[in-house]
């Protein structure tokens, strides 16, 4: 096959550019939304109030954005991809307006709710969107490209956020999103397909939606963040342990279930989807659970200013999108050599990271610059074997669960998140963050977090050996 119909040009040129834009911007209004609501939120705070609520805004969002992700499938069959894409535009610039008006922080928190369920609509159609206007030889580009909106975001989010958050308007901060989620929905009506074959060809069998399970893995991710956040480390492990336990009956539901939520074969190792499945974990836990506290890390320890504390953690996210965008051209063999080439690169970077982290300096660049590099081995390790991952979830699903793969792929990144997020709370309680505090506090978790998030790559590098021998459906 001819670099003219595998490479960037022919996913960049003619119609696929408008098509592109279109499911980019989707996952790039979703990206954009979590950098900036992480920045703007003190001072949401400070003006509403709600200091005690402050996590539920990330945990409710998330939370909705995994009931989106697996509503994605009913709505795309129901309404077409033209269709689908726009009724998530709105859904999630609802929310946006919702949040902007908000008075008191139940206000806010139901605005986040809403926003979660568009945006996890928004990336799971994307997703979707991919195998039906694109042919099967730019799945990994066009992987690569919409997933590296995550390493735009880290750089407009906070930006964007941060001059709002400055001036005193944070409310404007959700105002400016509006007139560019009915653009993209506008773009998304023009140029995306009106219905798609296959649901069309299936109608009259489409699944009822999953929702003991959808029930099931919200619980869990409740009960982690929740545990995550309380003071005492008990506490922090009955979370992840109520956790485990609902995820464990998750699995027997989805054995017996009618409804799926998941792609027969996900939760078993020995079938092709369960190493891909538990890659994709390993690698995105590391990264969304470890770069939380990043800025953290060099204001207290490497003495940066808060604005440059927040664009050096966003290295990560951009070593991600850089290695997508070079690994998503690889074909072949190497797709395999690629595989397994990720965890270990995001090990590398994370060893490095516990070495380099946790001491101390006045900031000057012989320091800060090989932390900068650690910062993007790890995030590049993710993105080298990210796009191969993400199609092959598509290559060897069950043929007549192609919809509930690419749906699939938005509800597993979306629980990494929130279990990353979540654990690295635990370590951080812990380590010593808050008892002792200060420098000694915040030295020992920097070397404990990547110390603890480095043992992820390192089960990820048998899960992506089975994955790269195994034969490409």
């Amino acid at each position: 096959m001819s670099q003219l119909q595998t490479g960037w040009g022919a996913l960049l040129g003619g119609r696929n550019s408008i098509r592109s834009i279109a499911l980019a911007g989707g996952v790039g209004l979703h990206a954009v939304n979590v950098y900036l609501v992480t920045t703007i939120l003190p001072s949401v705070v400070a003006d509403i109030g709600g200091l005690g609520y402050y996590a539920w805004n990330t945990t409710l969002f998330v939370v909705a954005s995994i009931v989106g992700s697996a509503t994605s499938v009913r709505l795309l069959e129901t309404s077409g991809p033209r269709l689908a894409y726009v009724v998530a535009a709105f859904v999630f610039g609802l929310g946006t307006v919702a949040c902007a008006l908000a008075l008191t922080m139940p206000m806010m928190l139901a605005g986040r709710f809403i926003q979660g369920l568009g945006g996890g609509l928004l990336v799971a159609l994307s997703y979707s969107m991919i195998r039906l206007v694109f042919p099967e030889s730019l799945w990994p580009r066009a992987m690569a490209l919409v997933s590296g909106m995550w390493g735009v975001a880290t750089l407009v989010g906070p930006a964007v956020g941060g001059v709002f958050a400055e001036l005193g308007h944070w409310r404007a901060a959700f105002w400016t999103m509006v007139p560019v989620i009915a653009l993209f929905a506008l773009l998304a009506f023009g140029v995306l397909p009106k219905r798609d074959r296959e649901a069309d060809g299936a109608r009259g069998k489409r699944p009822a939606l999953p929702v003991a399970q959808l029930f099931l893995l919200s619980l869990a991710v409740a009960a982690v963040s929740v545990g995550s956040i309380a003071p005492d480390p008990l506490s922090n492990l009955a979370g992840v342990a109520i956790a485990l336990l609902l995820l464990f009956v998750l699995m027997g539901v989805e054995r017996t279930a009618k409804q799926r939520l998941l792609p027969r074969g996900s939760f078993s190792l020995n079938a092709a989807l369960g190493p891909v499945f538990l890659s994709m974990m390993m690698l995105a836990v590391t990264v969304t659970g470890s770069e939380i506290f990043v800025p953290l890390f060099l204001q207290v320890l490497h003495a940066q200013q808060p604005l440059m504390a927040g664009y050096l953690a966003a290295l990560m996210g951009a070593g991600w999108t850089m290695g997508s965008i070079w690994s998503s051209g690889v074909q072949g063999h190497r797709v395999g050599r690629n595989i397994r080439l990720a965890p270990a690169v995001v090990l590398v970077g994370m060893a490095s990271l516990a070495v380099l982290v946790p001491g101390t300096s006045i900031g000057t660049w012989q320091t800060l610059a090989p932390i900068c590099v650690a910062l993007l081995v790890a995030g590049a390790g993710v993105g080298i074997g990210w796009p191969h991952l993400l199609t092959r979830v598509l290559q060897v699903a069950p043929a007549d669960e192609q919809g509930l793969a690419s749906a699939a792929i938005t509800t597993v990144q979306l629980f990494a998140t929130a279990l990353g997020a979540a654990l690295a709370g635990m370590v951080a309680n812990m380590a010593g963050l808050i008892d002792p505090g200060g420098v000694p506090g915040t030295s020992a978790t920097a070397m404990w977090l990547f110390a603890v998030f480095a043992m992820a790559p390192a089960i990820g590098l048998f899960s992506a050996a089975r994955v790269a021998r195994a034969r490409q459906g």
